[in-house]
């Protein structure tokens, strides 16, 4: 019987080759055969629900970004009315695709501390586009707000694509995105980083929000691997360390890496961890914690 590898993502983007060459490498290392099922829908809820309800009997997989296990329990808590820690088993986490703080490449300003310097002179202040309405960018923009005391202002786009072109076009100052979708241009100059959500070998010399000096970071993109509360321990002690040499699989990394994604490995406690930090801080940026929280 194959396992059924359900990811909340569209097929064709870089998030859904990682899941897709996880799943083969799960494949041969655990002699069954793995399927990838994408279930994308409701910034990742939909997907996330079909685990919680799938059978207890470990051949249903789930690998989800943060999205719908901290962002959107607490925009959207009606819809994502679930606990991720009580209605899955976190096994592990495996994956990191920072966001990035971009502007362009005549942009006035050098540094994060000289953007925001700039806000506060500016008629019209600084306007930092996102990929969308409860995207990692907008709440990075909120965060950074908090953090410095700023007044940068947030521009919701339908995706990625469109906030670049807006940017290359001079009619944004800035935008925080995954790093796939800027890296080309900062390659070639067209754009410049500011500051990164964690660090990335190809781009060492971008700090982080802290590393500059601020006390929080910008909200990255990370990824787990979870499967049904209630699951038996004996499938789980089979399928964890299967994940640990998936997740230091040098090709697997040497394939993803162009496409901003690292390859890491962090335990169950640790991916648990990841979510219940994540969770309280957009909590207590974005309002009052839902029910479900813990």
């Amino acid at each position: 019987m194959p396992i059924n590898l359900v990811t909340p993502l569209a097929a064709g983007d870089a998030a859904d080759r990682a899941a897709r060459l996880m799943g083969q490498e799960l494949s041969r290392l655990l002699g069954t055969a793995v399927t990838v099922a994408n279930r994308p829908g409701a910034g990742g809820s939909l997907g996330t629900q079909s685990v919680i309800r799938a059978p207890k009997d470990g051949y249903t997989l789930l690998y989800a970004q943060n999205s719908p296990l901290t962002i959107r329990r607490v925009i959207e808590p009606d819809a994502a009315n679930y606990d991720p820690l009580k209605d899955l088993v976190p096994l592990a986490l495996t994956t990191r695709s920072p966001s990035v703080l971009v502007t362009y490449k005549d942009a006035p300003f050098k540094t994060v501390k000289e953007m925001i310097e700039q806000a506060s002179k500016s008629a019209h202040g600084i306007r930092i586009g996102n990929a969308g309405p409860g995207s990692v960018g907008e709440i990075s923009v909120q965060l950074m707000n908090a953090a410095a005391g700023a007044s940068l202002s947030s521009v919701n786009y339908k995706g990625a694509a469109p906030a670049v072109t807006d940017l290359l076009g001079g009619h944004i100052d800035a935008v925080v995105l995954a790093l796939g979708a800027v890296s080309a241009h900062m390659r070639t100059g067209a754009l410049r980083a500011l500051a990164i959500s964690s660090p990335f070998p190809e781009f060492p010399n971008v700090p982080t929000l802290r590393q500059a000096g601020y006390k929080a970071d910008l909200l990255g993109v990370w990824f787990g691997f979870f499967m049904p509360a209630g699951v038996p321990k004996d499938v789980l002690d089979k399928i964890v360390p299967a994940l640990e040499e998936v997740a230091r699989n040098a090709s697997i990394s040497a394939q993803l890496l162009p496409a901003g994604i690292v390859q890491e490995w962090g335990s169950a406690r640790a991916l648990a961890e990841e979510i219940t930090n994540e969770y309280r801080a957009v909590s207590e940026l974005l309002g009052p914690a839902s029910k479900n929280t813990k």
